[in-house]
């Protein structure tokens, strides 16, 4: 559990947000919206859900008082989410590369559904990653369900592979 796993993870979460945004940004309203059975209603819905968690969780970590997640307000279009959701993924990654190592253990408090929580920093780092990937794979299937197929590989030693060849 050092710095360097962090970043490599984070790299990671950046780089299969950016190709899942690049999918979403081709489909077109219609398929965006279409009713489908998954824990979320469409494809917006869980998109929705992922920019929220990691936009919610990066505000825990940062000790924002009172933080919002971003589902219970949003109303903009598919490319508002979008450049959210990139924004998010970058501010994870400045974020990591920032926050101190002996933290690690640090305790983080957050509210779920108005329940207090507590968990050392890489608990809830293990689960934004782990929560992130769960959902990315529904969107997977969401998406071939409403047609698309531009698919390329999102696994994580993927990445690995490619990011030691410096393609990723």
């Amino acid at each position: 559990m050092d710095k360097c796993y962090f970043l490599d993870l984070a790299g990671y979460i950046a780089w299969t947000d950016n190709k899942i945004i690049k999918w979403l940004d081709q489909i077109s309203e219609e398929r965006w919206e279409q009713n489908i059975t998954s824990s979320f209603n469409s494809i917006k819905q869980t998109a929705l859900h992922i920019a929220s968690a990691e936009k919610i969780w990066i505000d825990f970590w940062k000790n924002i008082p009172d933080p919002v997640f971003l589902s219970a307000e949003f109303d903009g279009t598919k490319n508002d989410l979008l450049k959210i959701w990139t924004k998010t993924s970058l501010q994870l990654k400045d974020f990591i590369e920032h926050y101190p190592e002996e933290e690690y253990r640090k305790q983080i408090i957050f509210k779920v559904r108005g329940e207090e929580w507590k968990m050392e920093f890489w608990q809830t780092f293990s689960h934004f990653i782990n929560h992130a990937t769960y959902h990315r794979g529904q969107l997977v299937t969401m998406l071939r369900q409403v047609g698309f197929e531009n698919f390329s590989s999102t696994d994580l030693a993927t990445y690995y592979r490619l990011s030691k060849n410096n393609s990723a």
